[in-house]
């Protein structure tokens, strides 16, 4: 992609960061809901699809670390093309972004699962007139990263997955793991099992993947706390990948663009198909377009298919969404909100994915994503 590098873009860019006193667009509610509030402007850029409307200064977000590295490129481009307008995107967890969010201190949040009911409830009081809602931006999938020196490929399935995250299966020798590994020679070394300290999103997933495909060896609800006993806890996706990389005989779960950058092996899952399915952003892709709208509204909340057994689907795969408000944004906000998550959605935004490891959004559903993102007010 060719970003727009002249007249001191770049430079502007840069200087924004030291600008004393620049104006903060925080989250939405407000008793401020003018017309001024209206769909940013058609001030395009020539190397870039970004709508940059008429928004200044530094545009506030928080939440999912599974989308930081797809954040990262996002505001690189959008920057870019878009230098009077300064994202801070602070990567912390679904949780602690969806906190921030009914808080009012952010524009937006980034969290691996839709709003809860309760959440919902208390956005509405930040979202005048309106509420949360949940918009897909960015696919991809949870990689189970594993280092056991002197194996470099490894097969698991559901059931043995969970036996080792619940710490059932102790040893790399196992039986159960041994069945599903014939000619591999496996260590008689313990197992070290890492999770998320934090909520995450990305914990919820792997949860609701293993009470799918694993009901009877995976008793826990999904829920964005880690619920197993034993195994150790690090902080964010990135805090895991790092674990798992030093610690031999470890295994953990992130997003795949973790495991690709630390150079990680991960596992292949056999889901019942005719192969083993390993973790990259083509078949993760397979099995999120089989996703359907669960939302209402303008929630486009998505209900995944983890226990599917189509051939090459990647099972175990999350969606990050943005979370903003559909009604009742700040006369201020608005226009950077809309600016950004335009050109995530865009063509140009969702292009930049795959190569860091994540899976654009199916296009029908993407489709809808940038018609509610037009219609925010």
């Amino acid at each position: 992609m060719k970003l727009l590098r002249k007249n001191g873009l770049r430079a502007t860019a840069l200087g924004a960061l030291a600008v004393s006193g620049a104006l903060v667009l925080t989250a939405c509610g407000s008793d401020d809901n003018s017309d001024g509030a209206a769909a940013p402007s058609a001030k395009t850029t020539a190397a870039s699809n970004a709508v940059c409307g008429d928004a200044k200064g530094q545009l506030l977000a928080s939440g999912s670390s599974a989308q930081k590295n797809a954040v990262d490129l996002w505001v690189k481009g959008f920057m870019a093309a878009c230098p009077d307008i300064q994202v801070n995107y602070k990567s912390s967890s679904s949780g602690e972004g969806i906190v921030a969010f009914n808080q009012g201190t952010v524009g937006f949040a980034g969290s691996d699962s839709p709003l809860k009911p309760e959440e919902v409830a208390d956005s509405k009081k930040i979202c005048t007139g309106g509420q949360g809602i949940a918009l897909p931006m960015v696919g991809g999938p949870i990689a189970i990263g594993f280092h056991l020196e002197g194996v470099d490929s490894l097969v698991l399935d559901a059931p043995t997955l969970a036996k080792i995250f619940d710490t059932k299966i102790k040893n790399w020798d196992d039986a159960a793991i041994k069945a599903l590994n014939p000619g591999v020679k496996l260590p008689n070394k313990a197992i070290q099992p890492f999770h998320r300290s934090e909520d995450s999103g990305t914990t919820q997933n792997l949860g609701k993947y293993l009470a799918a495909t694993a009901s009877d060896d995976w008793k826990y609800e999904p829920e964005k706390k880690w619920p197993a006993p034993g195994g150790q806890a690090a902080s964010g996706s990135a805090g895991v990948a790092t674990q798992v990389k030093q610690v031999d005989g470890s295994i953990g779960y992130f997003e795949l663009s973790y495991a690709t950058s630390q150079s990680i092996s991960t596992v292949k899952i056999d889901t019942g198909a005719s192969a083993p399915v390993e973790a990259t952003s083509e078949n993760a892709s397979k099995a999120i377009a089989a996703a359907k709208i669960a939302g209402t509204g303008k929630d486009l909340a998505l209900d995944l298919d983890y226990a599917t057994k189509a051939e090459g689907a990647y099972p175990i795969v999350l969606v990050t969404y943005e979370i903003a408000c559909d009604k009742g944004n700040k006369a201020a906000t608005l226009p950077a909100v809309k600016a950004f998550l335009n050109y995530t959605a865009g063509d140009e935004g969702q292009k930049l994915l795959s190569g860091a490891g994540y899976a654009p959004i199916p296009a029908e559903i993407n489709a809808k994503v940038r018609e509610t993102v037009a219609s925010l007010s």
